[in-house]
């Protein structure tokens, strides 16, 4: 037998493992979208023969997170069901026919440009759609790659799936950025009877009519690419063996590991999954919990409120062109995604979550701090939130998904996983739809100043608490495989 077939192939384990990536791309693309779309789409649906408010743009823009609890919620079944591979291609297709639809949601039941209350729902069933897929993607890119990619590799890959991500915000940025190009983005004033009104209309006019469309119809190109490929890859070496194929599990993990390791990988996954039928809680309930709380965590800390409204964030602190500050803040979070990918195996899960959950309450308690000091140059109000984003990138965005991939065991983590990124997708949509009202709230002397403060006063709160749960509950994964989490809960249950 040759080396190869001893050692493994690499590049083929890092083949597949970049196609899976791409569905974490495309979940950066289709929820970062909304950010440069958001005011043409707005001053569009201003035009029709209704009152578009603000609470009805809030909905809108939110929408594509109700298809996330949903696509979430029902990953863990289609999983078990369909199997990993599959399940992902049904993903891949709810992304490009959202993208589609969004772009020409007038598509055989309206009349193209003529906003009505028949059109915004339309144009938000197909932002469902899209959220379905990224809802799908969020649980089952990271699950993919957790169940192919060898334990001492397994958290650096599984952590490439946020690079995806944030890198597809940051195409998003950039082609938003170049779709605009020199066109006037709308501007929206509130008026004196709270009614909203576009002041530049006539300048704006292509934005508003095309902008927006051009934006979410571009998502249609990783999209289609994602659906593609997806099906050139193999389905994961444990859902085979839990399906009674273990020729084809042999195969993979041959390929993967090299045939001797292979034989002894396939015996440890056969010998956690001989009780294919176990119940959720067999491993107690803290396991669950912890898998949830992660998700929680990942949320409340407030990060999806400046990655969706950044650029709305930058023009209330009084920068020229919000856009390319949103710009800078995604080169910047991605280069600090890459100081997680390098170390999460060197330093481990716990260390990595516990240093960014204190970085970013510095960061929160910043903006915080200017909000009580409005004398205090904007360009410190700019680096706190940068800075509390940057330190997001490297804990809580790669490693909950990592935490998430990996702590279940294998006969219950189809199930779990879903559970945990449904309760993910259910608290992105609270702060998400609590943020604006809540960061425009005008209170006593400190008017709007008072919204920003307790915004970022509370995000702040929320990451002291997500580092003291981490040191407390979460246990360290580094280095072990996934069919010793089998033991290590049964110890702790």
């Amino acid at each position: 037998m040759n080396s190869k077939n001893q050692e493994g192939s690499k590049l083929y384990l890092f083949s597949i493992v970049i196609v899976a990536v791409i569905g974490g791309l495309l979940f950066g693309y289709d929820t970062a979208v909304i950010n440069g779309a958001e005011k043409g789409l707005q001053a569009f649906f201003m035009q029709g023969d209704f009152n578009y408010t603000n609470f009805m743009h809030g909905i809108t823009c939110s929408s594509a997170l109700i298809g996330c609890v949903i696509g979430s919620a029902i990953s863990g079944l289609l999983a078990s069901r369909l199997g990993r591979k599959r399940s992902l291609f049904v993903a891949g297709l709810c992304f490009f026919f959202s993208a589609a639809g969004s772009f020409y949601p007038e598509f055989l039941f309206f009349s193209k440009g003529e906003a009505s209350v028949g059109l915004l729902v339309a144009f938000n069933l197909y932002r469902v759609l899209g959220g379905i897929g990224v809802g799908m993607a969020s649980a089952l890119c990271p699950m993919y790659i957790a169940e192919v990619a060898p334990s001492n590799l397994r958290g650096t890959l599984v952590s490439w799936n946020q690079f995806a991500i944030i890198f597809g915000q940051l195409v998003v940025y950039f082609v938003s950025f170049v779709i605009v190009g020199n066109h006037v983005i709308p501007a929206i004033e509130r008026m004196a009877d709270g009614m909203n009104m576009v002041t530049n209309a006539a300048e704006a006019q292509w934005s508003i009519e095309e902008g927006w469309r051009l934006m979410f119809v571009s998502e249609c190109v990783p999209a289609g690419l994602f659906a593609l490929l997806i099906l050139l890859v193999p389905e994961t070496p444990r859902y085979l063996a839990m399906n009674g194929k273990d020729d084809k599990a042999l195969k993979v993990l041959s390929r993967i590991n090299g045939a001797q390791r292979a034989a002894e990988i396939l015996a440890e996954i056969k010998s956690t999954t001989m009780e294919k039928k176990e119940k959720l809680f067999t491993y107690g309930y803290m396991v669950v919990f912890i898998g949830i709380m992660l998700s929680v965590f990942q949320q409340v800390v407030g990060i999806n409120a400046v990655l969706y409204y950044s650029t709305t964030i930058f023009a209330s602190m009084g920068m020229e062109n919000p856009m390319v500050n949103t710009v800078i803040m995604g080169v910047v979070n991605i280069l600090f995604t890459l100081i997680a990918i390098f170390t999460v195996e060197k330093v481990g899960r716990k260390p990595l979550l516990i240093t960014g959950s204190l970085g970013m309450a510095v960061g929160a308690f910043g903006v915080a701090l200017c909000s009580i000091f409005p004398t205090l140059p904007p360009i410190l109000n700019v680096i706190s939130i940068i800075f509390y984003s940057a330190c997001f990138m490297f804990s809580w965005g790669p490693i909950c998904w990592v935490l998430i991939s990996e702590i279940f065991p294998n006969t219950i983590r189809g199930a779990a996983v879903a559970i945990a990124v449904a309760f993910q997708w259910v608290f992105n949509f609270i702060v998400s739809s609590t943020f604006v009202p809540m960061y425009n709230l005008e209170l006593g002397p400190m008017g709007a100043n008072f919204g920003h403060l307790l915004a970022y006063g509370l995000y702040g709160v929320m990451c002291v608490v997500a580092a003291i749960f981490v040191w407390r509950l979460v246990p360290e994964t580094k280095g072990k495989t996934l069919e010793e989490m089998n033991e290590l809960w049964r110890k702790r249950s």
